[in-house]
């Protein structure tokens, strides 16, 4: 009797071994992805596969697979030879600076990453979990587009990906980072994203390539030049952030974390400060020149103004007339917006626009403080504007601010002219502080340019138009060359010095560390896209 147990137990344990064998053997098939060869193809790349770049992302030991197994269900033109365990997709959930995320990562090695059916049920899993649970997701991309031998069925997964991002936007933070090609149908998913960080050389992203483009148009352009990292961080703006490596771009998406809340309905990351919450910089005071022509460089303000070297800027190289990031205030995560005069002058062009815009919906839908840094000498003017939608394209800048309901702090550190002084988060949009610097000016136009509307034909008739004019504008100046008749009508909260922005934005931001506002009951507004 004792011996059948024996022999029972030894049967068992034989058969556990064999399984956890298979499994082994099955993760080590999982690890390999398309074979040895094309993950040395990839590394000749300088590229790392999925699984390579999900172990240097994430905390050490936290991620956990989902799915890992699954096989393609297809058999038409070879690939029923073609199945591979997790067909192309690495996905899951870990840790990222001990914060729970989702993440996913197209693997080259297997039929160059193309989008697969797999692919779309993983994802889609992946981010229900996601919004279930209240986590951002990150997408690791290096794919090329949807997988051809599977017809609709890859549509099919494309279409459950971008209506998942639909659903997910505002809700938790969704971040792009594009590792390789990314064409075709596969560039809407990222672009729907709330960041896109792309990556010099080895990721390109086009929605037809450059041999369609020719056969089409005749127009012959490499790849680099049409969607490559230098094109869409500074042209087309789709790109937020171009990394050098992809040691770098994984880097800056971890940085990037940092400022985030996990979901809309938590508060942005809070930090220790190590910076003196009463430090004023003096040299603020005399940083902004006399002459209201000359330009300085609104990165030193903001330097100054925030924790020390806490700045993330965002769309560094697209529409530098205009500045956004994110930065910490006394250890609290903001955004930051800001006009910057070096550049154009710091007019608002169509591309601005847009870029303030998004940003500022971004910063509302996550509970991020807008502190803005205005120095508005108008609109930029010109018949290419004009007929590009300047107006449509300004109007969002103001859609943007009217209906944010997080706390909002503008600082006048110039110039504020006329309507781009109304849509750089002014009081009329109801900020909920507006400072100005003792030589901010505020009126509808400046002062040459007012004179010569009002004054038209006293200064024709004058017997010295030259000298008559220059009074006048000078008087103008007097007038209005200064922030005291928009503080005497309430439309400024105090004027400052320059050098005591620091604790007063600091003691504004804890004063509304709680605020609670209300609009209108409605499915959504209409922004003038």
């Amino acid at each position: 009797m004792e011996s059948q147990v024996n022999d029972k137990k030894a049967q068992t344990q034989n058969v556990q071994t064999a399984q956890i064998g298979k499994l082994k053997d099955m993760r080590k098939q999982l690890a390999q992805g398309g074979g040895q060869d094309r993950i040395e193809a990839q590394h000749a790349k300088g590229k790392l596969t999925a699984r390579e770049r999900i172990e240097k992302f994430v905390d050490p030991g936290s991620f956990q697979e989902v799915l890992p197994f699954m096989l393609h269900r297809h058999s038409e033109y070879g690939m029923d030879k073609s199945r591979v365990a997790g067909d192309g997709m690495v996905a899951g959930f870990a840790k990222i600076n001990g914060r729970r995320v989702c993440l996913y990562a197209q693997d080259f090695t297997v039929m160059g990453g193309s989008f697969s059916e797999v692919a779309g049920i993983k994802i889609a899993k992946l981010m229900d979990m996601a919004m279930q649970a209240g986590v951002p997701v990150i997408g690791l991309s290096d794919g090329g587009g949807a997988r051809i031998q599977e017809g609709v069925w890859s549509l099919w997964a494309f279409g459950e990906l971008f209506y998942r991002n639909t659903l997910a936007s505002g809700v938790i933070p969704q971040i792009s980072v594009e590792l390789g090609p990314c064409a075709g149908g596969a560039v809407y998913s990222p672009a729907i994203t709330d960041f896109i960080i792309m990556t010099q050389n080895t990721s390109h992203m086009f929605i037809t390539g450059p041999e369609v483009i020719k056969s089409v148009t005749g127009e012959e352009v490499d790849f680099e030049t049409l969607g490559g990292a230098s094109t869409h961080s500074s042209v087309s703006g789709v790109a937020h952030f171009a990394a050098e490596n992809e040691e770098q771009a994984l880097a800056t998406a971890r940085l990037l974390l940092s400022y985030l809340p996990s979901n809309n309905l938590e508060q942005p990351p809070a930090f220790e400060p190590t910076d003196n919450p009463f430090r004023m910089d003096k040299e603020l005071d005399t940083l902004v020149p006399e002459n209201p022509n000359e330009p300085y460089d609104m990165h030193e303000v903001i330097e100054k103004v925030f924790d020390e070297g806490s700045f993330l800027e965002v769309h560094a190289n697209f529409a530098r007339n205009a500045i956004v990031g994110f930065a910490r205030l006394h250890g609290q995560s903001v955004g930051v917006v800001g006009q910057q005069p070096a550049f154009m002058a710091g007019s608002i062009d169509i591309d601005a626009a847009d870029k303030i815009a998004r940003f500022v919906r971004f910063c509302d839908a996550f509970n991020l403080p807008i502190i803005t840094f205005s120095d508005s000498p108008g609109f930029l003017p010109g018949v290419a504007q004009e007929h590009g939608g300047i107006i449509r394209h300004g109007a969002k800048i103001v859609f943007a601010y009217s209906e944010a309901t997080v706390p909002k702090l503008t600082v006048i550190t110039r110039k504020g002219y006329g309507g781009a002084y109304i849509v750089m988060g002014s009081k009329h949009l109801r900020a909920d502080m507006v400072f100005a610097w003792p030589g901010a000016e505020i009126a509808v136009m400046g002062a040459e340019g007012a004179v010569n509307i009002l004054f038209r034909k006293e200064i024709k008739e004058a017997a010295d138009p030259k000298a008559e004019r220059a009074r006048l504008v000078a008087e103008y100046r007097e007038k209005f060359a200064n922030p005291y008749n928009a503080a005497a009508g309430g439309h400024i909260d105090d004027v400052i010095l320059p050098s005591e922005t620091r604790p007063r934005l600091i003691a504004a931001l804890e004063l509304l560390r709680d605020k609670q506002t209300r609009l209108p009951a409605k499915k959504h507004g209409n922004i003038p896209l």
